[in-house]
C-alpha cells in the first residue's frame, strides 16, 4: 500500500506559472519560492469575486481520524470534475503536530496538495515569521520593564508568553530574568505554541497591511497597577513586528494532486485558536474561482462556530454551505464502548461491525450536524468510508445524519480515487449552496455580555446545562466588560476531544457545566479568549513521537512524513 509521501512523489507537478495562467491568476503577481511554491499577492483580495464559500468540518475528532484536510482538498477536485471551477484553502500545518502524534496536514491519499513534505516543513517560512514578531515584542517588554519602567508596568499583570512551534512541555511555566540585575525583572512567564499566538490570529483575519498593522498595535502586552492596558504600540514595537510579517500576509499558492490550486496560509488549532483558514486566502481565492472550499479546524462546535463567531465577523465572508466529515470507526469511538488512546494503534475490533456501538456513537453526529445548522447553513454530510465498514453501518450514518436535519449524505472516496470519489457529493454541495437556504448567522449577539455569550455557546452547541465562571474569571470578565471589550466575540479554548472541557465525555455527553477558569483579551484579534476546563496553549510530545519516522535518503529527500 502505498504511502501519503509515495503517492505525492508519483504526482508530476505543473510549473506555478502556467497553472497560474490557466485559473487567471497574472503570474507577475507570484513571488516564486523554489519551483513548486510561489506567495500571491494579498492585494488581490482587495476585490473579492463572487464565489461560494463551503465551510469544511467534522465531528468531535478521535484518534480514529475523520479527514477534514483530505475532503477541503477532495471535495474542490471533485466540483472541477464536475465542471465548477474550485480552490481549495488550507491552514498551514504546525510543526508540533507534524513531529509529535498527528503527522502532517496536506491532505492524505489522492486528495492532497503538493509538495506535501514542503508543506509540513516550513513551507515559506510564515510561522517564523510569526514566532520571530511575537518574541520580538516579548522582548521589548521584559526590556521596558528592566530599563526604568517608563510605562510602569506591573510585573505581575504581563499578559503575554512567548512563543515557540515545538511540542514543548518544559516550556509551559518558566522563570525570567534570572541571573542578575542585568538579565531582567524576574518573574514566571512561559511559552505557547505559536499557532496559539494572537499575532497568528491577526495575521488570519487581518484584510491587508494597514490593518494587520494597526492591530498588531493594539495587542495589550501588559497592564499597570490601575489595570489600565499597555500596548504594543506602547512599548513601539508594532512597526517592526509589521515589517517581519509584511511578506507572510500573502497566502501561498501550490498545487493538488489533480493540478489544481490550494492557498495554504496561517496557523491550525481551533481548539486553543481561531483556528480557520485565513480571511486573505478566501478573498485571493474568490477573484479566480466559482466555489472556495475553506477549511474549519477540529469539531463543528469549535472551528465552525469560531467561522460564524469570529471569521465572518471580521470579513465579507458568508458560508452557502457546510460539508461535514464523519466515519463509521470515530462515531464507534463515541460510543465509549473502546479503548482508543492517542500515538496508540486502534484496537483490532473496532475494525470489526458493530451497529450497536455505532449507533450510540453518532449521537455525536447528531449534535454535530444540529451545530451547523444552528448557523442557519445547509449541511451536507461525508461519510468517509474506509475498507472495514460494513453496508449496514454506512447505511445507520446515513439514516441518522438525515434525521439529524443534514440535506444529504454520501459516501466519499476522495481519499483513495481523488476527485472521482467525489463526485456525488459535490453535486450535492452545489446543490445546497445554490439553494438559497443559506441565512449565516452566530449563536449569540456581540451585545450580549460575556457571560451570556458563554452561556449561549455551552448550552446551545456544547450541550451543557450552563456555565460556571471561576472568581479570577469573573473578576475578569467585569474588567473586560468595563474597558468596552465585552462587545467583542468569544474565543473558546476547549479540548477538541469533547463537545464538552472534559476529553473524556464522548458521544454527546448532557448533565454538565461548562468550567471558565480564566479570560484573556486579543483586542488586536478582535476577541476575547475564554479558558475552559484543563485546556494547555503548549502541547507536549508522547513515548512514540512521529519524529523518530522522520530522516532523509541518501539524495537528501524527506522520509518518513504521514
Amino acid at each position: 500500500m502505498q504511502s501519503d509521501l509515495d503517492i505525492a512523489r508519483s504526482i508530476p507537478l505543473r510549473p506555478l506559472s502556467d497553472l497560474a495562467q490557466a485559473w487567471g491568476l497574472d503570474p507577475a503577481r507570484l513571488e516564486p519560492h523554489g519551483r513548486w511554491m510561489a506567495k500571491v499577492d494579498h492585494r488581490l483580495g482587495a476585490n473579492p469575486g463572487k464565489a461560494r464559500l463551503v465551510l469544511v468540518t467534522a465531528i468531535t475528532p478521535t484518534p480514529a481520524g475523520e479527514g477534514k484536510t483530505v475532503h477541503t482538498i477532495g471535495l474542490s477536485l471533485a466540483l472541477n470534475r464536475i465542471g465548477r471551477r474550485a480552490a481549495a484553502t488550507i491552514r498551514q500545518p504546525s510543526m508540533g503536530p507534524v513531529f509529535g502524534i498527528k503527522g502532517g496536514a496536506a491532505g492524505g491519499g489522492f486528495s492532497q496538495v503538493l509538495p506535501m513534505e514542503d508543506i509540513n516543513l516550513h513551507l515559506t517560512g510564515d510561522f517564523h515569521a510569526v514566532t520571530a514578531a511575537h518574541n520580538l515584542m516579548a522582548a521589548a517588554l521584559d526590556t521596558s520593564l528592566l530599563l526604568d519602567n517608563p510605562l510602569g508596568i506591573d510585573p505581575e499583570r504581563v499578559r503575554i508568553q512567548r512563543v515557540l512551534d515545538v511540542n514543548d512541555r518544559a516550556l509551559r511555566e518558566v522563570e525570567v530574568g534570572l541571573g542578575g540585575e542585568k538579565n531582567g525583572v524576574p518573574r514566571r512567564a512561559g511559552f505557547e505554541i505559536t499557532s496559539a499566538s494572537e499575532v497568528m490570529a491577526i495575521l488570519g483575519l487581518a484584510r491587508d497591511l494597514p490593518d494587520m498593522r494597526a492591530r498588531l498595535g493594539r495587542i495589550v502586552v501588559a497592564e499597570r497597577p490601575d489595570g489600565s492596558a499597555v500596548t504594543a504600540e506602547d512599548l513601539g514595537v508594532a512597526g517592526a513586528m509589521a515589517a517581519l510579517l509584511v511578506r507572510a500576509l500573502d497566502p501561498t499558492l501550490l498545487q493538488t494532486t489533480e493540478g489544481t490550486p490550494a492557498l495554504v496560509h496561517t496557523g491550525p488549532f481551533a481548539n486553543i485558536a481561531h483556528g480557520n483558514s485565513s480571511v486573505v486566502a478566501d478573498l485571493v481565492a474568490s477573484t479566480f474561482c466559482e466555489f472556495v472550499v475553506t477549511e474549519a479546524g477540529f469539531g463543528a462546535d469549535m472551528g465552525a462556530e469560531k467561522f460564524f463567531g469570529i471569521k465572518s465577523r471580521a470579513s465579507s465572508l458568508q458560508a452557502s454551505a457546510a460539508l461535514l466529515v464523519a466515519t463509521v470507526r470515530a462515531l464507534k469511538t463515541h460510543s465509549g464502548r473502546y479503548e482508543v488512546r492517542p500515538g496508540r494503534p486502534l484496537p483490532e475490533n473496532l475494525f470489526e461491525p458493530c451497529v450497536e456501538a455505532l449507533a450510540e456513537g453518532c449521537a455525536n453526529l447528531d449534535a454535530q450536524v444540529a451545530n451547523v445548522r444552528a448557523h442557519g447553513v445547509p449541511v451536507v454530510v461525508a461519510i468517509n468510508r474506509f475498507p472495514s465498514d460494513s453496508d449496514e453501518e454506512i447505511a445507520l450514518v446515513r439514516e441518522r445524519a438525515l434525521a439529524a436535519g443534514a440535506r444529504e449524505a454520501l459516501v466519499s472516496e476522495v481519499h483513495g480515487r481523488g476527485g472521482a470519489g467525489g463526485e456525488a457529493l459535490a453535486h450535492a454541495i452545489v446543490a445546497a449552496a445554490e439553494s438559497g437556504e443559506a441565512r449565516p448567522r452566530s449563536v449569540y449577539d456581540l451585545e450580549q455580555g460575556l457571560e451570556a455569550k458563554l452561556e449561549a455557546l455551552a448550552t446551545r452547541l456544547y450541550g451543557a446545562e450552563g456555565v460556571d465562571l471561576s472568581e479570577v474569571a469573573r473578576d475578569q470578565a467585569a474588567a473586560l466588560e468595563a474597558q468596552g471589550a465585552g462587545r467583542l466575540p468569544i474565543c473558546v479554548a476547549k479540548t477538541q476531544y469533547s463537545l464538552s472541557h472534559d476529553p473524556s465525555l464522548k458521544g454527546r455527553p448532557t448533565g454538565f457545566r461548562l468550567p471558565i477558569r480564566g479570560l484573556r483579551l486579543a483586542a488586536g484579534a478582535g476577541f476575547v479568549v475564554a479558558y475552559a476546563g484543563e485546556i494547555m496553549t503548549m502541547p507536549g510530545l508522547g513515548r512514540t513521537p512521529a519524529y523518530r519516522q522522520v530522516d532523509l535518503d541518501d539524495q537528501g529527500r524527506v522520509l518518513g512524513l504521514f
